[in-house]
């Protein structure tokens, strides 16, 4: 079988992969179409009643009725008074309309589309609903539509201080008293929130609480490699593992998901963040999700609260993780929080991968010199793989005359002319398939690097030479890729010249058509390219001069 052929269909099929791989990913949510249809659960919503826990939790909590409002418009008018708290990471609002955390700024990590504004992981705008809601289930009880007594103004984590606590005092309710705390952690994203319970009563008290993230449906920072990146609800369980959930199979109602478990998180993820309730120990939870207006979702977690005997006071809360997915921080979260970094059925490969880059980032100090020296090592990785397959294209190109010649001869008998290749090959000592499986072994390690460093957060404004200063976005001025193109056209010209003019052609379009594509592809993923293509012109180059000279010598 002609060696250009294989090498144009593994081209092809390589490319398919990589669409395939792509798409499976790909999960960019459409605007949700308002339908009258009930929801599959009974959940807490944005727009409905608080969630009712199934029967499997208690029969014996029911929700309150109240109505909410229905979209973001209404949203921004129900916010009531808000406090700012500040820490080393984010600035946070706290709104007292249900005590929800209504705009989450992360003070290290720039925006996308202005790199002099720090970027905002949730608040309620006309480009963006995102928030955190909690509530306690029950008559009366306080839940994300409650008035909070909240006093305004700005709380700042003090030099010295590591904690800072913010508390809401809830209307009372029958000799109950009800506060909502959150507690604030330097050097960490992760928030406590939670509900001190005094019971004043003369019976015991029990009730459910619920944990809730609601946000639209919009991929966040749209570009052109977002398009591949997962935006959506998230849970992790013992017996689930972890399991994605589209917002469109949510509006459909085919959300399929462990709703049921005694452990495990549920998340909100995006490209390079995450929020995600991560509760502790092993008491019995429902995990809901569900559409509550056009175009807006919520997930969220209901636990039960252990009976409170008269006089007593009870507490219960739940770890809010709102921040960058970074993973040596996010493994020390929860088990499998670090899974929110999704490579997909790749991740035995990709994850090694990171850990390696990252490995090398601690003592290069530098994420575009931990990428080159991350190809290198994985270049060197394969060169027995890489040199027998440049060693079958020199002997090849060195042949192509002669399979000219008999192209020639026997143009009119097919047969008659591959047998006489397959001769041609016995004869020179030729493997056709040489040249192609090598390159199909290593196809599943590039892709894997490839979601690394597309997934990684530590590329976003992280800089690396002179005109590059973002290696999470496109190069400003396409030098890599044009550079990348080059070396692409200098390695078509050490590869033997197809018989076919069609196949020709098309390998001289190749270059032609990635340059084009990468031109709006992330900096180091080009820089990971480039460097991979060099080294490659370097090898093919040297193994095809020492062939060529020992061709020579012999003859």
């Amino acid at each position: 079988m002609d060696n250009q052929r294989l090498i144009l269909l593994l081209v092809f099929f390589f490319s398919i992969f990589m669409l395939w791989d792509g798409w499976q990913r790909h999960n960019q949510p459409v605007s949700a179409v308002a339908k009258n249809q009930p929801s599959q659960q009974a959940t807490p919503s944005v727009s409905g009643a608080s969630p009712t826990p199934t029967t499997t939790l208690s029969s014996a909590s029911q929700a309150s009725a109240s109505s909410v409002p229905t979209h973001s418009q209404s949203l921004v008018s129900a916010l009531g008074v808000k406090a700012t708290v500040k820490t080393d990471l984010y600035q946070a609002e706290i709104s007292s309309v249900g005590g929800d955390l209504v705009r989450l700024e992360l003070t290290r990590h720039m925006s996308t589309e202005d790199k002099a504004k720090n970027f905002v992981l949730m608040e309620v705008s006309r480009d963006l609903t995102y928030v955190a809601q909690t509530g306690l289930i029950g008559e009366g009880l306080p839940n994300h539509k409650t008035e909070f007594g909240l006093e305004p103004g700005i709380r700042e984590l003090k030099p010295g201080s590591d904690t800072l606590e913010l508390r809401l005092i809830a209307p009372g309710v029958n000799g109950l008293e009800v506060t909502k705390i959150y507690t604030f952690h330097r050097g960490s994203y992760q928030i406590d929130v939670g509900y001190e319970i005094v019971n004043q009563r003369q019976a015991p008290f029990a009730t459910h609480a619920y944990f809730q993230l609601t946000r639209d449906g919009k991929v966040p920072e749209a570009s052109m490699t977002n398009i591949a990146t997962f935006t959506g609800p998230a849970i992790y369980t013992d017996a689930g593992k972890f399991q994605k959930v589209n917002f469109t199979d949510i509006d459909s109602g085919k959300a399929k998901y462990v709703q049921m478990a005694k452990d495990g998180w549920l998340a909100m993820v995006q490209h390079y963040f995450v929020a995600g309730w991560t509760p502790k120990g092993h008491d019995e939870r429902e995990f809901f999700m569900r559409k509550v207006a056009d175009n807006l979702f919520s997930a969220g977690i209901i636990l039960p609260v252990a009976a409170v005997p008269p006089g007593q006071t009870a507490h219960i809360g739940v770890p809010l993780y709102a921040g960058p997915q970074e993973q040596a921080k996010l493994e020390k979260i929860a088990p499998g929080f670090d899974l929110v970094v999704d490579y997909g059925w790749l991740t035995v490969i990709a994850a090694p991968i990171y850990w390696l880059l990252e490995l090398i980032h601690r003592f290069v100090g530098n994420w575009g010199w931990a990428i080159i020296f991350l190809t290198v090592l994985i270049k060197g990785a394969f060169y027995p793989l890489s040199a027998a397959s440049y060693k079958s294209m020199a002997k090849m190109k060195l042949v192509t005359p002669k399979m000219m010649k008999i192209k020639e001869q026997f143009s009119a008998d097919r047969n008659r002319m591959n047998q006489e290749m397959m001769e041609l090959y016995r004869k020179e000592k030729i493997n056709p398939l040489g040249g192609c499986l090598p390159i199909l072994v290593q196809i599943p390690v590039f892709i894997a690097l490839y979601w690394v460093l597309l997934g990684s957060v530590e590329m976003r404004n992280a800089p690396w030479i002179l005109w590059i200063h973002d290696l999470s976005v496109k190069d400003p001025y396409f030098v890599l890729p044009i550079i990348m193109g080059a070396t692409m056209l200098i390695q078509m010209k050490l590869n033997p010249t197809p018989p076919d003019p069609i196949q020709a052609k098309v390998m001289m379009a190749m270059p032609i058509v990635f340059t084009f594509m990468f031109l709006w592809f992330p900096s180091g993923l080009v820089l990971y390219w480039t460097v991979n293509n060099v080294l490659s012109v370097a090898q093919q180059w040297q193994i095809t001069r020492m062939i060529e000279g020992g061709r020579k010598k012999a003859s």
